[in-house]
């Protein structure tokens, strides 16, 4: 039997798992029917805390519903550092943790979950992509490749046709790349919707994703930090950074909620 955890980060949700002991060995094929939300839990991806190797409290692991591993989850980032934070007595107020993405820090505040964020890198303003919808597509490395589109009318646009032409398209091959439309109301305030990779499919929210499209919000209105996002499942979150010269940034930060959902038990198939 596996004992999880099921979580939420404004919408974005997770089966959280504790391998500390390294136990638990699941297969792509079963963390793939772990996140089914017709045969199994249902999340969007997992989280798997597993002992540190270099010097932080604990090593994060994320999977997309794919089974596939990812270099980072802003949003399972923030549960993470929930769940983690529960794991000592008393509960602690910050914790680190080790990515492929690098080693992040969480804060609690409240209902709330700061997370400090790798640097961005690789950011280039108009990938030359084109689409029918989208005059110009952005790019940046936030722990995770992302595309920025920004439109005028948000609710309308078809997210899983752009968002799938973007994730696929030649320009970010071979491993592709999260796909992301943000929409101004108003300069210190964007609100956002997110293809994500893996999922294949819109998500409710997608962390990294809000970093990508605040910092691209900077870029081409001069909008200062923090930068408030909303997020298709209804949550406000706020990214801070700082910019350090030529569309380079440091320091940035992702605070929002991290829910617990419930605990439960399944057998392993």
């Amino acid at each position: 039997m596996l004992n999880f955890t099921k979580m939420n980060g404004a919408g974005n949700d997770f089966v959280v798992i504790d391998n500390r002991d390294l136990k638990t060995n699941l297969t792509t094929e079963q963390i793939a029917l772990l996140c089914d939300r017709h045969r199994g839990v249902g999340a969007d991806g997992l989280l798997a805390v597993e002992p540190a190797e270099k010097g932080a409290d604990y090593k994060f692991r994320y999977y997309n519903a794919d089974g596939g591993e990812a270099e980072m989850c802003g949003n399972g980032a923030r549960c993470f550092g929930a769940y983690t934070a529960q794991l000592s007595s008393p509960a602690k107020e910050h914790v680190t943790f080790e990515t492929i993405a690098g080693t992040l820090s969480a804060e609690l505040i409240g209902s709330n979950v700061r997370i400090a964020m790798s640097d961005p890198f690789d950011l280039e303003m108009d990938t030359a992509v084109e689409l029918e919808d989208l005059n110009q597509v952005h790019f940046v490395n936030t722990g995770v490749p992302h595309a920025v589109g920004f439109v005028d009318d948000l609710p309308a646009l078809d997210v899983l046709k752009n968002g799938a032409a973007i994730r696929y398209h030649d320009r970010f091959a071979p491993n592709g790349t999260n796909a992301n439309f943000a929409a101004v109301i108003a300069d210190d305030h964007i609100a956002i919707r997110t293809y994500e990779r893996g999922v294949e499919g819109e998500t409710l929210a997608c962390g990294t994703g809000m970093c990508a499209c605040a910092l691209f919000h900077h870029i081409l209105t001069g909008a200062q930090s923090p930068v408030k996002v909303d997020v298709a499942g209804g949550d406000t979150l706020e990214i801070g950074f700082e910019p350090v010269g030529d569309n380079k940034f440091t320091n940035v930060t992702l605070t929002g909620p991290a829910d617990f959902v419930f605990t439960g038990q399944t057998e392993l198939i």
